[in-house]
């Protein structure tokens, strides 16, 4: 629909804005939750990265090199690597949100020890989400260009990788955070108030794994609309 000075109106956009004030809440959620709980000091004043260590070693793993990385929250487990990152905000920290994401982190290890079958999909799905991230758009903008619903409804098609991806992504998420809860109460690294503390850290990261699920729906549904939108028109 058009309304004045030749401008179109994409009435799709609401689903845009509606992903992205989820997004933004799950964000803000994660940081104020990890930042509450990172002026909490643990009663037995280990450090993440110690905590990890004890963690890897404690399931056998010994091949795992723990590493410190730069920024913010951007720790992560690098399968192909044997790496274990830690942010500076984590690395070398004793806080209860600092021990909670190593231990997450530390699940992710072990999963990828023990063949944990979610993270070997997630693995092989990665070529695909990134194909359907990069190229979804430009095969619908040509097909749309072309007035081709075929080439579009390609385009769409490629698009669902990504929400594969991320549906993948949440087993493996949970499944990290509940074996670090576990081991963390099990080992007596945090105990009463600390773990839950820690339980909450890691509730509000996974909130933020349902979120991108939830927005990429999104996305994927506004993809829809506007190539039956282009359909119908022709």
């Amino acid at each position: 629909m058009y309304y004045g000075y030749g401008m179109y109106y994409d009435p799709t956009i609401i689903l845009v804005i509606i992903g992205a004030i989820i997004s933004g809440i799950a964000s803000l959620n994660v940081r104020f939750t990890y930042n509450k709980y990172s002026k909490i000091r643990s009663y037995r004043g280990t450090t993440s990265n110690q905590v990890a260590e004890h963690i890897l070693h404690a399931a056998g793993i010994y091949d795992v090199r723990i590493e410190r990385i730069r920024g913010n929250l951007t720790d992560h487990y690098s399968p192909n690597e044997k790496v274990l990152r830690l942010s500076d905000a984590v690395y070398g920290k004793t806080s209860v949100a600092a021990i909670g994401v190593a231990a997450h982190e530390c699940g992710h290890a072990i999963q990828h020890s023990e063949g944990y079958a979610p993270l070997k999909m997630r693995a092989a799905s990665v070529p695909l989400a990134n194909i359907g991230s990069w190229i979804s758009w430009p095969v619908i903008i040509i097909g749309l260009a072309l007035g081709s619903t075929p080439v579009a409804q390609i385009g769409v098609f490629l698009f669902t990788f990504v929400v594969v991806f991320q549906l993948i992504t949440l087993p493996v998420e949970f499944d990290a955070s509940a074996r670090a809860l576990r081991i963390l109460d099990q080992d007596h690294i945090l105990e009463g108030e600390e773990h839950r503390g820690a339980t909450k850290v890691l509730k509000a990261a996974a909130l933020t794994y349902v979120a991108a699920l939830f927005t990429t729906i999104l996305q994927l549904l506004r993809l829809v609309l506007i190539v039956s939108g282009g359909r119908r028109r022709d």
